[in-house]
């Protein structure tokens, strides 16, 4: 009985320590792997990663790279660095909605594009982005919520990327290339009006004002240089005519 009564201690103390480890090891794994106020868990048999109002002003570095669904919305991020997600090759959804991005590089979503099935974007800051941005994206994009600038730009954005059918409505031209578009939803405005023809007139305009003005700059150099040198021959005539006339010898 003693005997048992100490193999007993022994093997309970013995399994109550290498259970701590293993609560430690966890809870250390824990600690290091996912980054502060993101929620790790498996849903429908993809890996998740909740980072939903955590506070962040920055993508978060230390993203495991075995994620599929990424949940960064209801944060304060400014900013998408290059390659912000290239080290998640199979992340599948990235949910970036309600922060404060105001613009996008070029390099920004690169690593991610061919592979990516939902991108939200919506309720951000965005006036403008160019189309290199979403160059071989695959993705259901939301642009919706954001401050546009209607112009050719988006325009080519928006035939460019594939909408979310739900919030295409919900793109509106916070101002435009035309002030009477301001307000309006972009698929009303483009339905109306090809914004890359308005841009080229505008252009053509604006080029044919410049070239105008500078053939006026011209004119009026030599209208003032043929009538300078009229002046100056003039005075030079009666100069001449002001000197007195030589008397020819033995008149």
């Amino acid at each position: 009985m003693p005997f048992l009564d100490w193999y007993l201690r022994r093997s309970l103390a013995t399994w109550l320590f290498f259970h701590s480890l293993v609560l430690l090891s966890l809870c250390f794994q824990s600690a290091t792997t996912f980054p502060k106020g993101c929620y790790p868990s498996q849903e429908d048999g993809y890996k998740t990663l909740r980072c939903s109002n955590a506070q962040l002003t920055e993508v978060p570095r230390d993203i495991p790279n075995d994620t599929n669904r990424l949940y960064l919305d209801f944060n304060q991020i400014t900013y998408l660095p290059s390659d912000a997600f290239r080290n998640l090759p199979v992340l599948m959804e990235l949910d970036l909605s309600h922060n404060s991005l105001g613009h996008l590089d070029a390099t920004s979503l690169r690593g991610v594009t061919d592979h990516l099935h939902s991108l939200d974007l919506s309720s951000n800051k965005l006036v403008s982005v160019s189309k290199e941005v979403f160059a071989n994206l695959k993705a259901r994009t939301n642009l919706s919520g954001n401050p546009w600038m209607c112009d050719c730009e988006l325009q080519e954005v928006i035939r460019l990327v594939d909408l979310d059918p739900g919030s295409s409505s919900a793109i509106v031209c916070a101002s435009s290339v035309q002030e009477e578009h301001a307000g309006k939803p972009f698929l009303q405005v483009v339905k109306e009006v090809d914004l890359c023809n308005v841009y080229k007139r505008t252009t053509d305009v604006a080029m044919l004002v410049t070239m105008f003005g500078w053939f006026a700059m011209v004119i009026s150099y030599l209208v003032y240089y043929v009538r300078q040198n009229q002046e100056d021959a003039r005075r030079h005539l009666e100069y001449l005519k002001s000197l007195p006339k030589k008397s020819n010898p033995g008149s």
